[in-house]
């Protein structure tokens, strides 16, 4: 029986090899969010300072020197949270996770058993992580989706 070999360098490279996959862009500039005309017109640095944010940051020690200091800028540029308040889609993902989390801490407390002091700890655990998770990403949902309103 004869042994067939095939030269890989004649083979065409799958389709799916080749591919790359960037964010979408906007397609123009009129449509492309501008997150601090929209910090402005909502005046949320106005808003802040009233509330006594700035103070409260500074007396935990985190102050405009400590954030360059400590490179936080540079690295929620590197995480993506620049971008992900611009993208289109983070609101509707934040609501699906907020949606998730505020279903998932009911579903523990109806699923584990309450046998053991420890079931009843977990229970509890899951369920106070997931409502605070749920509402902060609520909340988060819906500050990303006025930031991202055109007015």
């Amino acid at each position: 029986m004869p042994l067939l070999l095939q030269s890989m360098a004649a083979q065409k490279p799958l389709p799916s090899v080749t591919k790359t996959v960037a964010p979408k862009k906007a397609t123009t500039s009129s449509s492309s969010i501008k997150l601090l005309t929209r910090v402005q017109q909502l005046k949320l640095l106005t808003k802040a300072e009233k509330a006594g944010l700035l103070s409260a940051a500074e007396e935990f020690g985190l102050s405009l020197s400590s954030i360059e200091k400590l490179g936080l800028l540079s690295k929620a540029e590197e995480l993506g949270v620049l971008s992900a308040a611009t993208d289109p889609r983070t609101p509707s993902a934040l609501l699906n996770l907020s949606l998730g989390l505020l279903f998932v801490g009911p579903l523990c407390a109806y699923l584990v058993p309450e046998d053991y002091p420890w079931e009843t700890g977990l229970q509890v655990a899951v369920a106070l992580l997931c409502t605070l998770g749920g509402s902060a990403a609520f909340a988060a949902s819906n500050f990303v989706s006025n930031l991202q309103k055109s007015n």
